[in-house]
């Protein structure tokens, strides 16, 4: 859980950070072109206006203190250090330019070629929306004290002001009559001075109150101030924003939704008969952890019905010989004429019959301890007093052969272990009987306890088992010598048996080599069982 949340937290917060530095990169990109643009839409009206005009004009204004900031100059396009190629292209198409310096804000404008070289007009402002706003106010006001108002109809002053607000891209009307305390005091200052400027911020534009020669005071109200926040913007940046974390959320949630994808078809094939179907490795989180874990489930179902279908093969052939045999006593009481002959058939039957019992019974538990796993209940017993037990009940079995138990010195201080009594009692007693049955003459039951593991070795001293089928003897219904006479015994199930029971302690059980020239079996367990 902690893995995958890291993940995906980790993952948002990369996206995150990503989404909110493009935001950054674009919102400075963007306000770069939007300052450009507005400067150059502050400056083309009043450049462009002074473009149209005669050269002798323009001489006489740039004399005047009012608009000293502006010249004409001439440039060389062959050998020039003053602008850009890129620059002299957009003043050759009459574009008005303008560039940020050293001591503020240069507008440049083209006026016409004069041999082979370009006139260009120029201006210098420190403030570049104040200067503009400024000298337009100016250039206006000149305009305005040229023409008789007074003899103008009011119509012919209606189109003369709104000619010269459309030129300049400024709204101009008539101040008097204004109400208010604040516009009653910039009207007489403007009266007073004959002008008042207010230069405007990013929340307001710039704002003049100019007096004229026949007394009126008109208001001009200038084109808004640059802001670098504005909705557009906002909803730009907001939009990559949540496209930005939808395309992060969208690739996690594919990456997820395709490891799922991958389980949910691996349990189709498996659904479909394809029982070695497997997930590939992946991540270890939690939906990495599933997979393992649904490994592990196709690997038990695999085994699982691998040892059905040999469980259903062996137990088929094992129940056709006791079964021929009964039905084959069955024919022979019908023959018999003597008490003696009928008594031997019956004898043999119930022994066929018993042996089915224990065949059915072995079936039983190692089916129980296959799949899935016993209810096992885990109590804190004396494993010495079950071997003992064990010893003592094959002795009386076998009463010609020496069956005896060793314990490890130092081991009586260790023998108390968390096990099913029954359960662990079933493999020592299956490990000694199979031993009993090819010992020549020895069985010994050797224990070793200590304070992390118990082991129990059982060890004959008969022909032994080849190397090569160490493994093979732990196969359900294997038997080595692959004989079916009484005189063999058990059905190739205990040694499966043992191996569960002890699957299902924790520990494990192998086989090896004895001393004693025949073969070692060893049970291992850890002493005490991990509590839920």
């Amino acid at each position: 859980m902690n893995r995958l949340f890291l993940r995906v937290y980790g993952g948002l917060l990369l996206a995150l950070m990503v989404v909110g530095l493009f935001s950054v990169f674009i919102y400075t990109s963007i306000n770069l072109v939007r300052n450009e643009h507005h400067r150059v839409i502050i400056a083309s009206p009043v450049f462009d206006w002074l473009a149209k005009q005669d050269i002798e004009v323009l001489d006489d204004l740039f004399s005047r203190p009012a608009v000293s900031a502006i010249g004409h100059i001439s440039v060389d396009q062959s050998d020039n250090h003053a602008f850009s190629s890129v620059e002299l292209e957009r003043l050759n198409y009459k574009q008005v330019l303008v560039v940020r310096d050293a001591y503020g804000y240069k507008v440049a404008r083209y006026l016409d070629v004069v041999n082979g070289d370009l006139n260009i007009l120029v201006g210098h402002f420190p403030d570049l929306y104040l200067g503009v706003n400024q000298l337009t106010s100016y250039l206006i006001v000149e305009a305005l004290n040229e023409r008789s108002l007074d003899s103008l109809s009011a119509e012919a002053l209606e189109e003369s002001l709104s000619e010269l607000a459309q030129k300049f891209g400024v709204r101009i009307e008539l101040a008097q009559g204004e109400e208010g305390v604040l516009r009653t005091g910039l009207l007489g200052a403007a009266n007073e001075n004959g002008y008042y400027f207010y230069p405007g911020s990013q929340d307001a534009s710039a704002v003049g109150y100019y007096k004229l020669k026949n007394g009126d005071i008109y208001r001009f109200d200038f084109p808004e101030n640059y802001s670098a926040i504005s909705w557009p913007l906002i909803l730009t940046l907001l939009l990559i924003a949540m496209a930005g974390v939808g395309l992060a959320v969208y690739l996690l949630i594919v990456s997820i939704d395709r490891r799922l994808k991958s389980l949910e078809t691996v349990a189709t094939r498996i659904a479909r008969g394809e029982l070695d179907a497997r997930m590939g490795a992946g991540h270890r989180d939690a939906i990495g952890r599933l997979g393992d874990s649904f490994n592990s489930m196709a690997e038990h179902i695999q085994r699982l019905v691998a040892v059905q279908r040999e469980m259903i093969h062996a137990v088929s052939h094992e129940l056709r010989t006791p079964v021929a045999r009964i039905r084959f006593g069955v024919q022979m009481i019908e023959d018999c004429t003597s008490e003696a002959a009928r008594h031997k058939q019956l004898t043999g039957i119930d022994s066929d019959i018993q042996e089915l019992d224990e065949l059915i019974d072995e079936i039983l538990t190692y089916a129980r301890l296959e799949q899935g796993g016993p209810i096992l209940t885990f109590q804190d017993v004396d494993v010495r007093e079950i071997v003992e037990q064990v010893v003592s009940e094959q002795s009386g079995v076998k009463p010609d052969m020496i069956i005896e138990a060793a314990f490890e010195e130092g081991s009586e201080n260790w023998g108390q272990s968390d096990v099913e009594y029954r359960y662990i009692h079933r493999a020592i007693q299956n490990l000694v009987g199979n031993a009993t049955r090819y010992a020549s003459s020895t069985v010994k039951v050797h224990c070793s306890f200590d304070e992390d593991t118990c082991r129990v070795d059982v060890e004959d001293d008969g022909a032994g088992i080849p190397d090569s089928d160490w493994e093979k003897v732990f196969t359900p219904f294997a038997r080595l010598d692959d004989s079916r006479t009484r005189s063999s015994g058990g059905y190739g199930l205990g040694l499966s048996i043992v191996r569960r029971i002890l699957y299902w302690h924790g520990g494990q059980a192998f086989l090896g080599r004895s001393e004693m020239g025949g073969a070692k079996f060893s049970l291992v367990w850890p002493r005490r069982q991990l509590k839920d």
